[in-house]
């Protein structure tokens, strides 16, 4: 359920470029009727309306995914608050000025932000702030606690730098296919290398359990 609601305002952008690109006209007159408003000298282009409409929709879901969150009474994650913070500013300026330019460099510094955040922790204050998160269910060295924080550095890092060369190279409805499938494909891929990579250093648990078995006095 996390892990949808965590995903649902970039399936929505998917989902609204999509179909307003595929009905551009139409799309630019509702932009324009409702939302002209938003939008310097109020006239929506149909080569536009695809990326302002769902821009509109992913600054609508993010702040809802928020209000979800509060109204559980649930702490937001401080993560959460910066990308709202992000969609909100860039994604207003994108609305406003008629540029995709904007939105196109939300993810990457959101990405530099988490990455900027964990070497920070690390150089200034002495705190893995993975650890902090994942301590209570992984029993790792320091050493391996370490490379971990610095492996999540080095990947925000490129993430950031990869969406800005796909943004700038190909089209808006690539950056839109990469932003969906390649941003979250990456980061699955990646995670599971962690996973693999970290297994080595987890304790076996059913030599765990022998040893457990031939104490003196185990039943």
């Amino acid at each position: 359920m996390k892990l949808l609601l965590d995903f649902l305002p970039i399936l929505l952008f998917f989902g609204t470029f999509k179909y307003a690109g595929a009905h551009a006209q139409q799309s630019a007159d509702f932009a324009t009727e409702h939302f002209g408003f938003l939008v310097s000298g109020g006239v929506v282009g149909a080569a536009e309306a695809p990326v302002l409409l769902a821009t509109i929709v992913v600054i609508i879901a993010t702040l809802a995914q928020v209000a979800w969150i509060v109204a559980r009474g649930r702490k937001v994650d401080t993560m959460l608050w910066v990308s709202l913070a992000l969609v909100v500013v860039l994604g207003g300026a994108t609305i406003w000025f008629h540029s995709e330019t904007f939105i196109k460099w939300k993810p990457s510094v959101l990405y530099w932000v988490m990455g900027t955040s964990l070497w920070l922790s690390h150089v200034l204050l002495r705190k893995n702030l993975l650890r902090l998160l994942l301590g209570e269910q992984l029993q790792l060295p320091d050493a391996v606690w370490q490379r971990l924080n610095g492996m999540w550095v080095a990947f925000f890092g490129v993430m950031g730098l990869l969406n800005i060369w796909v943004a700038y190279t190909f089209s808006t409805d690539a950056w839109v296919n990469f932003k969906l499938f390649g941003g979250i494909g990456l980061m699955l891929l990646f995670t599971l290398a962690q996973g693999l990579y970290l297994s080595r250093y987890l304790p076996d648990e059913s030599a765990a359990a022998s040893k457990d078995k031939a104490r003196p006095g185990a039943q």
